[in-house]
């Protein structure tokens, strides 16, 4: 049974966007159904968002064809259950609700805030390296 997992927001731009990194077997993995990768409309949103960040200096094109790597191959929830875990930053908070409202095996996250409430939540938390590790066998 494939995992459902929730990527943070951290995790799918550095998959998406650079090519060559660390993350970026995760496209692979997401477009050969290595998983349930689960989306809301406010995580859909938040990647939207960071994609238009000069920063980035994407273009509406490069955002649109990055996002056509990864929401196709994304289960749609709609959030209804509240994480009884509150993250110390409100702005992560909408993974953990993710999570519990799309019954998540895990949260894929690099960010501190969510990372220290491994074993705290129904839903395993780790980093992606972790995760690579765990969907490898090692």
């Amino acid at each position: 049974m494939k995992p459902r997992v929730v990527f943070d927001t951290s995790t799918v731009v550095s998959a998406l966007l650079f090519a060559s990194g660390r993350l970026a077997w995760l496209r692979e993995h997401w477009r050969e159904g290595g998983c349930v990768a689960l989306l809301s409309r406010a995580t859909a949103e938040e990647l939207t968002r960071v994609f238009a960040y000069p920063r980035f200096r994407l273009s509406l094109d490069d955002r649109r064809e990055l996002l056509a790597d990864y929401l196709p191959y994304c289960q749609v929830v709609e959030v209804t259950r509240k994480c009884r875990r509150l993250c110390r930053d409100p702005n992560d908070q909408v993974f953990l609700d993710l999570a519990q409202s799309g019954e998540a095996d895990l949260l894929v996250s690099s960010d501190e805030d969510l990372l220290v409430l491994a074993g705290k939540t129904e839903f395993l938390i780790e980093t992606p390296a972790a995760y690579r590790r765990r969907m490898r066998g090692d």
